[in-house]
């Protein structure tokens, strides 16, 4: 990939610093030394967004429009965005730099690991609405959804981990579940608070949207 700069909007304000402790993890793993990632950062007032999510709207638009269009001003030709959520309505706005859109990139890895199934896990609110299954089904991908209890418990990792009120019990419990579906089909994570209290060591059957969004990003500035 050509060499790009990149620009960051702030979000959430643990999500966002998961995102960038990652990127310069990253960064430094792949160029040695004492590097950190080099990027620009936009941080928002979260809570205008965050009050308006999941769904899309007029109002949400029109807000996330005017952080975009400053970003947008700040040198970084490839954007990055840490909400998977988000990106439903990022989708309806004008936008002249390339966003690193994390469904279209997990589209690309699950294509490079020949999967034509895959379990979903997000927030409710993911899981239920057609967004993401659409993009994947649209590109030959089935998407399995876990049950209906399995689902509560996953949205529950998503809202303590926000809270940052995980107890340890949680943390198992929903690393149980990426077993019990990985057995299944491999399981994506399409939230970013599942992406923070995901298994440390590695998984073969384990994809990771934010991961995939962040090694993207590296690849852009090396």
């Amino acid at each position: 990939m050509e060499k790009k700069t990149l620009s960051i909007l702030g979000l959430g304000s643990r999500s966002t610093l998961f995102y960038l402790a990652e990127l310069n993890k990253l960064y430094l793993k792949k160029k040695g030394g004492y590097s950190t990632c080099p990027f620009t950062l936009l941080n928002t007032n979260f809570d205008g967004i965050n009050s308006l999510l999941p769904h899309p709207s007029k109002p949400l638009e029109k807000i996330t429009q005017q952080y975009i269009t400053d970003l947008e001003k700040m040198e970084g030709e490839y954007l990055l965005i840490p909400n998977i959520t988000l990106h439903e309505t990022i989708d309806r706005l004008n936008i002249s730099k390339h966003i690193l859109h994390p469904i279209h990139l997990t589209v690309s890895k699950i294509k490079q690991f020949n999967w034509d199934t895959v379990v979903l896990f997000g927030s409710t609110h993911s899981m239920e609405s057609t967004y993401i299954r659409s993009i994947l089904n649209s590109n030959g991908i089935q998407v399995i959804l876990p049950s209906l209890e399995d689902m509560s418990s996953i949205d529950d990792v998503r809202k303590q981990v926000y809270n940052k009120t995980e107890p340890k019990d949680l943390i198992d419990n929903y690393h149980s579940l990426i077993e019990k579906y990985s057995k299944t089909a491999p399981v994506v994570l399409g939230c970013t608070e599942l992406s923070i209290l995901k298994p440390k060591l590695p998984h073969k059957h384990l994809l990771d949207m934010a991961q995939v969004q962040i090694e993207a990003a590296v690849d852009c500035v090396l």
